[in-house]
């Protein structure tokens, strides 16, 4: 697989997980009903589905930002030094792309509240 279709296929996973939120979005507007929102089970609910929109917001901005850098990858002569692979790295704009030291964070969440985006 060349490069650039790497770099197309990622950005199709971010649009495919973009287009799931319509359905979840209705459901949450469902859930916020007045008479609804007062039940615990309810809001319990309402919490999980936004920490579920966090999740794929984060999986979409990973995605745009693997592509990006898959993209400038591609275009790259294969002696390149380590270096400037790095240097692509550092100027994606979702940090734990960008900062090495904090690969893999998001696959543990933080406990707390949920907050929009």
């Amino acid at each position: 697989m060349s490069l650039q279709k790497l770099a197309k296929e990622l950005d199709e996973t971010a649009r495919q997980t973009a287009t799931m939120l319509d359905g979840i979005t209705d459901a949450l507007t469902l859930l916020a009903d007045r008479n609804l929102a007062r039940d615990p089970s309810v809001a319990l609910a309402m919490q999980m589905i936004v920490m579920a929109l966090q999740g794929q917001d984060r999986i979409e901005q990973r995605c745009r930002n693997m592509a990006v850098a898959v993209r400038q990858f591609a275009l790259l002569p294969p002696n390149t030094p380590q270096s400037v692979y790095d240097e692509i790295w550092a100027g994606l704009t979702l940090d734990e792309l960008r900062v090495p030291s904090l690969s893999g964070i998001a696959s543990h969440p933080s406990h707390g509240d949920a907050e929009l985006f």
